[in-house]
C-alpha cells in the first residue's frame, strides 16, 4: 500500500507540472502585482482595503516570492504544494481511493496550478476535518484536537472568506453530537482570528457595495443567485473548466458524467450521512447568500471537492472507473492549450511598438507583470490626439463601456483586431 500511495502522489505532482508555465491570468497577476509592490505592513494597510479577500494568502505569498522569485512557476508552486498536502489529509481520512479522487480532480487540478488562495484554503478545511472526524472517533475530550480544528478553520478565514460556508455546518455539527468543550474552544479561536481581521472585513463589505454600484455588470460576473450557477457546480466538480462544440456533445457528455458522478457521492451519503451533510449544506448557505452578496461561483467552494471524494470513496471500493474518467478530463485541459488561461504572455508580445496602449486600469496587471515598461493608459481618458492607439477590450463589457463609441466620437476608427486565448488587442487610427 505504501508504494501505491507513492505512485499516486508522484503521478499526481508530475501532471500538475504541465503546462504550469503557461502566462498567468488577470487575478493571478493581481497576487504577483501584490507580493511585488508592497511589504508585508502595507499589504495589510494598503491594498487588503480595496481587495475582497483576507491577507494571509498574500502575506505567505510575499515570503515565498523573496526567496523563490515571481516566474509563474515560482508564483503557482504553493498552490501545487498545498493540493499534494490536502490529498495526504485526505488519505489518512478516507484511504487511497479518496485521495485519487481529489489528486486526479479536473478542477483541483486546475487550481492546483492557480496563484491564488484557494489551495490554500482547502488545505486548511481538509485538516479541520481530519481533527473533527478525529475528536468525534474518541468520548474522552482531547485539547490538542479542539485547539488543531479551531486553529485550522481560523486560518481558513483568514486565508478566504467563502470557507466560512463550511465552517458553520462543521461547528454546528459539533452542537448535534454534544461535544461541547470541542465547540467552545473552536468557537473561541475562530473568533479571535474574525476580530482580527473584522475592521477590515467591514471595510471590504463598504467597498464592495460601491462596486457593485459603480460597475454595472459586476454582480452577473461574481455569480447571482440562480439555477443557472448553481447547475455549474456539480458538472464543474465533475469535468472540470473545460469545454468544446458541438455543446449538444459537450452537454451530453458533461451531464451524463456528472450524474453518474453525483449517484456515486449519493449512495456514499447513505453510507455517511455527516459527510452528505457537510457537501450540501455549504450549497444550500452559499445559495441563500448569494441573493443578498452575490458570489455563487463554482470555484468558490472548490474544497466541497474534499467532501465530495470521500463521498465518493465511501461508495466505490474500487474505483478505477472514477479515477480514470477524472484523469481522462484532467488530460484534455492540461495537453490542450485552448483550454488554458488568459494569454497575456502571448498578447503582449505581439503589441506593436511606439504606440500608447489603453485599457481599463484595473484590468492592466497582466499587462505590466509581462511588461514592466510598458505605460498604460485608462480608456476614459482619452483624449484624442494620437494618431494610431492600441485598445485592450478586456473587461469592457463588465464595465458597461461602450468603447466603440467612445472611439468613434473621438475619430479614429479600427483597422486591426489579433486575438490570443480570451484576449484581444485592437489598432485604431484617426479617421
Amino acid at each position: 500500500m505504501t508504494k501505491k500511495i507513492f505512485l499516486v502522489f508522484f503521478f499526481a505532482f508530475v501532471i500538475r507540472l504541465i503546462a504550469i508555465n503557461q502566462s498567468l491570468w488577470l487575478d493571478e497577476a493581481v497576487t504577483a502585482k501584490v507580493v511585488m509592490t508592497y511589504g508585508y505592513t502595507e499589504i495589510i494597510s494598503k491594498f487588503s482595503p480595496t481587495d475582497f479577500h483576507p491577507p494571509l494568502y498574500y502575506l505567505f505569498m510575499k515570503a515565498w516570492t523573496n526567496i523563490f522569485g515571481y516566474s509563474e512557476i515560482a508564483l503557482r508552486m504553493p498552490s501545487v504544494l498545498f493540493s499534494l498536502m490536502s490529498g495526504y489529509f485526505i488519505y489518512m481520512i478516507g484511504g487511497i481511493w479518496a485521495a485519487a479522487f481529489f489528486l486526479f480532480n479536473p478542477l483541483i487540478v486546475y487550481y492546483s496550478q492557480d496563484a491564488r488562495m484557494y489551495m490554500l484554503s482547502t488545505l486548511f478545511l481538509t485538516a479541520a476535518l481530519y481533527y473533527l472526524l478525529a475528536s468525534l472517533r474518541v468520548k474522552k475530550h482531547n485539547k490538542k484536537t479542539s485547539f488543531l480544528f479551531g486553529l485550522f478553520i481560523s486560518l481558513s478565514f483568514l486565508t478566504f472568506y467563502g470557507s466560512i460556508f463550511l465552517i458553520t455546518p462543521m461547528l454546528l455539527y459539533l452542537l448535534f453530537k454534544k461535544q461541547y468543550k470541542v465547540f467552545f474552544v473552536s468557537c473561541f479561536l475562530f473568533l479571535v482570528s474574525f476580530s482580527l481581521v473584522a475592521p477590515l472585513l467591514l471595510g471590504q463589505f463598504a467597498n464592495s457595495k460601491i462596486a457593485l454600484s459603480g460597475v454595472a455588470n459586476w454582480s452577473a460576473t461574481l455569480g447571482k443567485a440562480n439555477i443557472k450557477n448553481l447547475l455549474l457546480i456539480p458538472i464543474k466538480f465533475s469535468i472540470g473548466r473545460i469545454s468544446f462544440l458541438p455543446k449538444i456533445l459537450y452537454w451530453t457528455v458533461a451531464g451524463v458524467w456528472t450524474v453518474w458522478v453525483f449517484k456515486k457521492i449519493l449512495m456514499g451519503g447513505l453510507k455517511d450521512k455527516k459527510l452528505l451533510y457537510l457537501f450540501i449544506f455549504p450549497l444550500v448557505l452559499g445559495f441563500l447568500v448569494s441573493f443578498f452578496v452575490p458570489m455563487l461561483q463554482y470555484f468558490r467552494f472548490i474544497y466541497l471537492i474534499l467532501i465530495m471524494s470521500l463521498l465518493l470513496s465511501r461508495s466505490s471500493q474500487r474505483g478505477w472507473i472514477l479515477t480514470s474518467g477524472f484523469l481522462i478530463f484532467t488530460l484534455v485541459y492540461l495537453l490542450n492549450p485552448s483550454f488554458h488561461r488568459e494569454d497575456w504572455k502571448g498578447l503582449v508580445k505581439d503589441l506593436p511598438k511606439n504606440k500608447p496602449v489603453y485599457m481599463i486600469i484595473s484590468s492592466s496587471d497582466p499587462v505590466k507583470y509581462y511588461s514592466n515598461n510598458l505605460k498604460v493608459n485608462d480608456i476614459t481618458n482619452l483624449s484624442g490626439d494620437s494618431k494610431e492607439i492600441i485598445v485592450i477590450p478586456f473587461s469592457f463589457g463588465v464595465y458597461g463601456l461602450d468603447y466603440k463609441r467612445l472611439l468613434n466620437n473621438k475619430g479614429y476608427q479600427l483597422k486591426k483586431e489579433k486575438s490570443f486565448r480570451e484576449v484581444t488587442y485592437e489598432q485604431w487610427s484617426l479617421k
